[in-house]
């Protein structure tokens, strides 16, 4: 089936020149006008629409095409419009830009330019279409939002489901951000303890003197301040799930008593001397070198074995480079259908700038960034400035696509590697693409060939 277009002029002789130009790629749908141009898009549904600006009542101004582009988008906020305008009309077609236009085309159109922007932009909606069919896949499932299509992060939901449905203590290993507590959730979620407690605690922010009574409690007057009994959280996690976040910060005096619950299912509070069994599972996590803390003595070696029987290793996000795009849109239509703002997207400057930055804040940075775009740009297209990422040499060129053509390129061919598990013909038949221009490709993004 050919992929969709809409035409949108008021003259009638180009419409009918760019069809015959274009119906061999395309299933073209033709409209002169705004009203018949939104009849024919909620008839069609088509990824992409060409639009000229000067439309009748006025075809003289750009207004009309403008409400036509803030019609289009509203219909369907991943729509993908590229408007045509006149010579020397720059300014009109960056203010199109600004409202949400994919790019813009000065008349008369060079069919060649005019083909190559249409098959990036067609490629640029089916990724963008894929990447909420993925969030819709997603949502609601064992993973508790986590996201991701990168290779290692499989893995971890592959072991997600394999820890949940045993009962053994499972330790969450990851750099600061990459999302530990989401997959201690997960994995008590798809566990028999699902309908019981999921008590979280974060050891890096309690002071070291009151820890040990946070997690096993006390009596009263087991110590000044303490004028009544008290449970701890190990408690109350009876029968659900106890998550130690940032282990590496218990002191070791509280490691013993850890340690004494994890052999005997039994804890005494602080100040008491009855035995009480409870029944909780424990996962742990860190961001710490807990075998640079065992050869130190800080951390005790008998602890972690009896909480790392299972270990599971979170990727930061710079090693999930075909994940960050999909996490940013996440993010932006997550955020951005919060606080009302529909239709946002991502400059390609700010593709270019996301691709660039290191993420030293992992998956939590991205997130917040994101979100505080969201709130502070004024248009319909986030930039660098907004998620406060430094504009890179050559971002200040205009709206050039070349550098979110390279990402669209890139995201494509690693989703048809991964689909087709590195297969190169297969992938360059997804993709529609000769073998030898396939590695062509590859080579020109630094994608590396399989040994």
């Amino acid at each position: 089936m050919k992929p969709k277009l809409l035409i949108v002029d008021d003259d009638e002789e180009i419409r009918t020149q760019m069809k015959w130009a274009l119906t061999k790629e395309y299933e073209i749908t033709l409209a002169g006008d705004r009203a018949s141009a939104l009849e024919a898009f909620r008839a069609n549904q088509p990824a992409v629409v060409l639009l000229d600006l000067g439309l009748p009542p006025s075809p003289g101004t750009p207004e009309e095409g403008l409400k036509t582009l803030s019609d289009l988008l509203a219909a369907d906020s991943l729509t993908k419009v590229i408007v045509i305008t006149g010579q020397g009309e720059k300014q009109i077609a960056l203010q199109a830009i600004g409202a949400g236009a994919y790019d813009f085309q000065t008349k008369p159109a060079e069919m060649d330019e005019l083909r190559l922007t249409l098959t990036r932009c067609f490629h640029f909606a089916q990724l963008e279409r894929e990447y909420r069919d993925m969030q819709l896949e997603l949502s609601g499932t064992a993973f508790e939002g986590i996201v991701g299509t990168n290779r290692r992060m499989q893995d971890v939901f592959g072991a997600i489901r394999k820890v949940a449905v045993a009962d053994a203590p499972v330790m969450i290993l990851g750099e600061s951000g990459t999302g530990k507590e989401l997959v201690a959730r997960a994995v008590h979620n798809k566990s028999a303890r699902k309908d019981r407690p999921f008590v979280a605690i974060n050891c890096s922010a309690i002071p070291e003197t009151l820890m040990e009574s946070e997690l096993f409690g006390h009596e009263k007057g087991a110590f000044t301040g303490a004028h009544a009994q008290r449970k701890g959280r190990i408690e109350s996690a009876e029968g659900g799930t106890l998550f130690l976040d940032e282990i590496g910060d218990v002191p070791l005096l509280v490691q013993v008593k850890l340690l004494r619950f994890l052999q005997e299912r039994r804890i005494e509070r602080v100040g008491g001397r009855q035995e009480i069994e409870v029944d909780a599972r424990v996962l742990a996590a860190t961001n710490a070198d807990l075998t640079k803390a065992m050869v130190e003595g800080t951390f005790r070696e008998d602890l972690y074995y009896r909480l790392a029987v299972v270990r599971i290793d979170l990727p930061p996000l710079r090693d999930r480079e075909d994940d960050v795009l999909l996490l940013a849109q996440t993010f932006l239509q997550s955020y951005a259908s919060q606080t009302g703002k529909t239709g946002l997207t991502f400059s390609p400057q700010a593709i270019r700038a996301i691709q660039r930055h290191e993420w030293p804040g992992n998956v939590r940075e991205l997130q917040n960034r994101v979100r505080r775009a969201i709130i502070m740009c004024s248009g319909k297209r986030l930039s660098p400035q907004d998620l406060e990422l430094a504009a890179t040499v050559g971002d200040d060129r205009g709206p050039t696509l070349k550098f979110a053509r390279e990402a669209v390129d890139r995201q494509m061919v690693l989703q048809a590697l991964r689909k087709h598990d590195g297969k190169i013909s297969a992938a360059a038949a997804a993709l529609d693409i000769s073998r030898p221009t396939l590695y062509e490709l590859m080579d020109k993004l630094g994608i590396k060939r399989a040994e």
